[in-house]
């Protein structure tokens, strides 16, 4: 009001009022109006001055705003600037200020401004992000700010939706854990914060892609939650949408949130490759043949999306879920479009080592993956492999240093499990597949290796250790091969030349002088003789090598130096460990070799020729160096600080060429030798026959257990097929029932028709007798047919005969069999089942025996009448019989012996099918010996825990009676003591309730 007196020229204006007066005043206008509009001009004008004076509207204001929230939910203009001004006052990023003309506020002289001396730049963002942490902890103190926030962003309305996913995401930059928490607490929390992807405005879509960054980092929980949300799909549309690498900022969003998501999360990493999205990252790789003027953007967003493959086959992550991964990206054609990049013009440096690092770990430890690498070919004439023009960057010393590192990482990984790789690479080396025409794997490691770039050396030195790591046969080729060093002089092996120039100093180009080369030179030698007999007999063939390291180690030296000490300590303990003492017999004459150039000067050092191979390296160690010395020069390589660094991960990151001394595998060896090492040392020579003879002992024992395991393993295969064939027998027994009743029931027809048969033929021949024809029907034919029959019947005769005598046999045989069953396993329960079965079988087939016979009577008796019948007729030349009828009989005759001889062949089949079961029953008769053998192990068994038993229930007893004195000396003593009836009373009570409870 003085400020519209003194401008409508009424009395003088007073003094004004400050900043903080006036925000008080706009804070009691908040609170006490009653009219809607006058909330929001004060709401409004509080947002005005909230950048100026942040301090003390957040201090005064914030709890009326966050009463507006909550009770002018119906107005939209009044929340979006209620969320704006609280997003001022906790936001502690510098925004640019927004052009709001509509706003009118009281203006604020001079006099009220802040007149604080300027402060720097560091100090100033500093004390805004501790004034932002305090207003966001004041905020999120109560949960239900953060909830009523979540339920705001289900408005619509832009001035409302967007104010408040910006205020949300500056909360979770400020105290990111502590709203995590409230939102992963929160019904459907996460979900409405998804729903901002499907937002059709852009700016909320992509102010929500930074809130759910902010959102996602760090938890596991969340991060499932938006990836079940379906959100791998959307990301990769937004992608697609704005364009793949050539997209804007909105892809780079969206590449950093899918980071978060797949980041050290195994369950999301596999649900995106069971999802098939892998697949769809393969047109983010497809770069034309002009690849000139990359822009920033590109450069960045390419680099996010080859990040992000990397993330999903990390050798941090699982080795199973990592395979997985490999598969799919060599399946989908991935792996072959980042080959694509990598041997591609143009690409950008940093493009070209993040491509290199990407490719590194997606053939790492894959087979099928490093060898199409090994067949990718560089685009050049003639076409060399991707390999060689990669290692001639690596030890090429005007390449970046970062890009050396990639390579070198790449022919790890390209090495790392490939024993097929580790071959191809040694063999470049050895005599016979040099090709002077071509440049190799092999010559430019060599070259790398002999050059004056101490990084040179050091990763050539690194990358052949990895041609030789854990396979011992690659070590003992890597022995062949000879190097020539100058005119005039026999080739040198590569072995020797490595610790030549180690040891020789000055006498050869004087490189060992680098610590670095040094470094490399000896993990190479220690990579190389470990767990290999025969690298360390030729290392100590080469008589300067033991006092060379000796002398290394027991000098004073400075502390760049102490690591090569570590290293020459720890080359001399392999020796000792590995040492088969092949070389204790030698004789001086045998030791001079014709391809040691220089002798050795012992004499300046005190050394004898002999004290090698007289005396053993321990004693050696001890009398030189000393013990406690040794262990503590040892000791150096684990303690210095780059080895921690190193041992981290497999990818080698250094700051500067320098600090590039240690490789994460050797690191490995290291930690696993330099117990092994310390203790071998120690050991004196009783230790060590003590311990071989308790490895001795060690192994009888092992190869006893390991005996009476097979033997195990044989008596359970036996008991199988002792089982398998009960089964078999068991299968066969049911057959052969089915069988017999079958044929019994075959027998009970074909009896019925011979009982037909017997009646029609004897009133056909009492027809005959009776009738009167012509004595000139009866003809010779019928003579001759009756002879016929004759000789028929007497040959079934003999046949039955001789299958009587057959089935007599197979009784006796069988009713031995069961006698000597009877004998020697009557506690058999099987065996007396298959004897009884036998049995049962026996006696049907007698009774089918005997059926044939009845009826082979009666078949002979039918033909005796019929050759009386037929003599009648022909003596008394009275009868006749009729021509029809005769030959009815005769076919019918036939029919007959046709059974009967098919019943013969019955008889014959059930007679080798007893064979069968006799067979069967000397199996079983085998297996119930066995069986009886381990009834009485398991009877004794039972004998020895039902003593067992008896000893606990005794114990219990006497537990029981000293319960009962006890309880009965607390109830003297007037102690309350519930016993165990009131105890069984109480819980039949409570068991009754509940039951009761049940029923209602």
């Amino acid at each position: 009001m003085n400020f519209l007196r003194g401008v409508m020229g009424g009395q003088a204006a007073g003094p004004q009022p400050s900043g903080a007066e006036t925000i008080q005043k706009l804070c009691d206008r908040v609170a006490s109006s009653t009219l809607l509009e006058d909330r929001r001009d004060a709401v409004r004008a509080l947002k005005s001055l909230s950048k100026k004076y942040r301090m003390e509207v957040g201090t005064q204001a914030m709890d009326h705003l966050i009463n507006i929230l909550q009770t002018d939910r119906s107005d939209s203009e009044i929340l979006g600037y209620a969320l704006d001004t609280l997003y001022n006052i906790i936001c502690n990023d510098e925004e640019e200020e927004q052009d709001e003309s509509e706003d009118a506020v009281t203006p604020i002289p001079a006099s009220g401004k802040n007149k604080n001396v300027s402060m720097p730049d560091e100090a100033a963002q500093k004390q805004a992000d501790d004034l932002g942490a305090q207003f966001t902890e004041q905020f999120v103190q109560d949960p239900e700010h953060v909830t009523l926030l979540l339920a705001l962003l289900e408005e619509f309305d832009f001035h409302v939706r967007w104010p408040g996913v910006k205020l949300l995401t500056a909360l979770l930059k400020n105290q990111c854990v502590q709203v995590q928490g409230i939102i992963l607490v929160s019904p459907m929390g996460v979900s409405r914060l998804m729903d901002l992807l499907a937002d059709s405005r852009e700016v909320i879509r992509n102010d929500g892609l930074l809130l759910l960054q902010q959102l996602t980092k760090s938890n596991a929980a969340i991060q499932k939650i938006v990836a079940f949300e379906n959100a791998f799909e959307r990301l990769l549309d937004i992608i697609t949408e704005e364009g793949s690498s050539d997209g804007g900022i909105v892809v780079e969003d969206c590449l950093l949130l899918l980071v978060n998501l797949l980041k050290n999360n195994s369950s999301n990493q596999n649900f995106f490759k069971e999802g098939s999205y892998i697949q769809r990252m393969k047109p983010w790789f497809e770069v034309g043949d002009d690849n000139s003027g990359w822009s920033a953007q590109k450069v960045t967003n390419l680099h996010l999306m080859l990040q992000l493959v990397r993330v999903m086959v990390s050798p941090v992550n699982s080795p199973g879920a990592t395979a997985s991964c490999q598969k799919s990206m060599y399946q989908c054609g991935l792996l072959q479009q980042l080959c694509t990049i990598l041997m591609a013009t143009g690409v950008p440096a940093d493009i070209l080592t993040e491509t290199i690092n990407t490719v590194s770990e997606v053939i790492r430890g894959s087979q099928v993956n490093q060898d199409y690498f090994a067949s990718v070919n560089a685009p050049s004439n003639p076409p060399r492999p991707a390999i060689v023009v990669l290692l001639m960057s690596m030890v090429n010393e005007r390449q970046p240093f970062v890009l050396r590192c990639a390579v070198l990482y790449c022919f790890q990984c390209f090495l790392y499990k490939n024993q097929k790789g580790q071959g191809e690479i040694v063999a470049t080396l050895l005599p016979s597949t040099i090709d002077a025409n071509s440049i190799s794997a092999g010559q430019l490691l060599c070259g790398g290796l002999f050059s004056v770039d101490s990084l040179s050396n050091w990763c050539a030195a690194v990358a052949l250790a990895h041609a030789l790591q854990d396979n011992l046969t690659q070590k003992e080729q890597l022995l062949r091969v000879q190097l020539a060093t100058s005119l005039g002089k026999p080739p040198v092996s590569l072995l020797q030349q490595c610790t030549n120039i180690l040891s020789q100093g000055d006498k050869i180009v004087r490189r060992g002088s680098k610590v670095q080369t040094r470094v490399g030179l000896l993990m190479l030698l220690c990579t190389w003789i470990n767990n290999c007999p025969i690298a360390v007999t030729h290392f100590l063939h080469n008589q300067e090598n033991v006092p060379f390291l000796t002398a290394q180690i027991s000098e004073n030296l400075g502390e760049d130096e102490r690591l090569v000490q570590g290293l020459c300590a720890l080359l001399l303990g392999i020796c000792i460990y590995y040492n088969d003492n092949s070389l204790e017999n030698y004789t001086k004459a045998s030791e001079r070799s014709a391809d040691i150039s220089v002798a050795p000067d012992f004499g300046s050092q005190g050394w004898h020729e002999e004290d090698f191979y007289k005396e053993k390296l321990k004693q050696l160690i001890e009398k030189r160096i000393g013990k406690e010395n040794f262990v503590e020069k040892l000791g150096f390589i684990t303690k210095h600080e780059l080895y921690s660094r190193a041992a981290q991960k497999p990818q080698p990151v250094f700051p500067s060429p320098e600090q590039m001394l240690f490789d994460h595998e050797f690191t490995k060896l290291v930690k696993e030798l330099e117990g092994v090492i310390t203790k071998a040392v120690h050991k004196s020579s009783e230790d060590e026959k003590k311990e071989e003879e308790v490895k001795k002992t060690l192994e009888q024992h092992d190869n006893i257990v390991t005996q009476y395991k097979e033997l195990i393993r044989e008596q359970d295969a036996q008991i199988q097929e002792l089982k398998e064939q009960v089964a078999s027998m068991s299968s066969q027994n049911e057959q052969m029932q089915t069988t017999v009743t079958q044929q019994l029931a075959q027998i009970q027809q074909h009896k019925d028709q011979y009982n037909i048969l017997k009646l029609k033929l004897g009133k056909e021949n009492q027809n005959q007798s009776n009738s009167q024809g012509d004595s000139s029907q009866v003809n010779g034919l019928q003579t001759e047919e009756l002879i016929q029959l004759r000789e028929e019947v007497e040959e079934l005769r003999k046949q039955h005969t001789l299958l009587q005598t057959q089935l007599h046999d197979k009784d006796a045989l069988i009713n031995t069999l069961r006698s000597e069953t009877a004998e020697g396993s009557a506690g058999g329960s099987d065996n007396t089942e298959l004897l009884k079965e036998l049995e049962a079988l026996r006696s049907q087939v007698e009774s089918q025996s005997a059926e044939i016979n009845q009826m082979k009577t009666e078949r002979q008796e039918l033909l005796r009448r019929a050759e009386a019948g037929s003599s009648d007729a022909v003596s008394s030349s009275g009868g006749s019989l009729d021509a029809a009828k005769m030959a009815e009989v005769e076919s019918r005759l036939r029919d007959q012996t046709t059974e009967t001889e098919r019943l013969k062949e019955e008889a014959k089949s059930l007679s080798e099918s007893r064979a069968e079961l006799e067979q069967q029953l000397a199996s079983a008769t085998s297996t119930v010996a066995i069986l009886q053998t381990e009834q009485a192990k398991l009877q004794t068994e039972v004998q020895e825990s039902k003593k067992e038993q008896d000893d606990l229930l005794m114990l219990l007893a006497d537990q029981d009676q000293k319960i009962h004195s006890l309880k009965q000396k607390l109830k003297d003593l007037g102690e309350t003591v519930d016993d165990e009836d009131d105890l069984d009373a109480r819980d039949q009570t409570d068991d009754d309730f509940e039951e009761d409870e049940d029923e209602d």
